[in-house]
């Protein structure tokens, strides 16, 4: 299997920076943490960038990032549920019985 390796974007200025990030959220319906992974920086300058920076840059781009960070937001408690989920279905896949 072939890993694939994942390059952080070009950009110059923090307000090419909080551009780009804004359109690769919307791009990937990525979270905070998603897109700071991918750029190589922390999720606090990545909020920082999205929601400051990005207001101030382009505010079209920033009401579009938005939404999607507000989805985000209502799907969390979601995707915590199903992480709990698998966690003890793979712990009670062995066999073991919760008592």
């Amino acid at each position: 299997m072939t890993r694939r390796i994942r390059t952080a974007p070009e950009y110059g200025t923090k307000q090419e920076r909080c551009v780009s990030l804004g359109k690769y959220i919307i791009g990937n319906n990525a979270t905070v943490r998603e897109a700071a992974k991918i750029y190589g920086i922390s999720k606090s300058t990545v909020h920082q960038d999205i929601t400051t920076r990005l207001e101030k840059t382009n505010p079209a781009l920033h009401k579009e990032v938005k939404a999607v960070l507000e989805k985000n937001k209502q799907e969390r408690h979601i995707r915590g549920g199903m992480a709990t989920k698998l966690k003890y279905s793979s712990e009670n896949a062995g066999g073991a019985s919760r008592l």
